[in-house]
């Protein structure tokens, strides 16, 4: 039962203060496995547009709950990096 989930995070702009939102796709294989295959999908602000990879205080940090998503069309995955940390 391999399942796809949609991690996101928000956190301050280091240019404007604004709000940035990150995300991230990952895989688990069955309900108790660990999240394998974790890609980065970008972050940007959204007042000034711009891309920050990660939150300047990690307190500032807030992470929302997995989410499970499935795609509906075919998608092209070029653009996606894997991302090294396990979840």
């Amino acid at each position: 039962m391999r399942k796809q989930y949609l991690h996101l995070s928000a956190y301050s702009c280091e240019r404007c203060d604004g709000p940035v939102v990150a995300g991230s796709l990952a895989v688990r294989e069955n309900e108790i496995s660990k999240e394998t295959d974790i890609r980065q999908v970008g972050a940007i602000c959204l007042s000034c547009g711009h891309r920050q990879r990660k939150g300047t205080d990690s307190l500032s940090v807030r992470n929302l709950p997995p989410v499970p998503w499935e795609f509906t069309k075919a998608r092209d995955e070029s653009h996606l990096a894997p991302e090294s940390r396990e979840r």
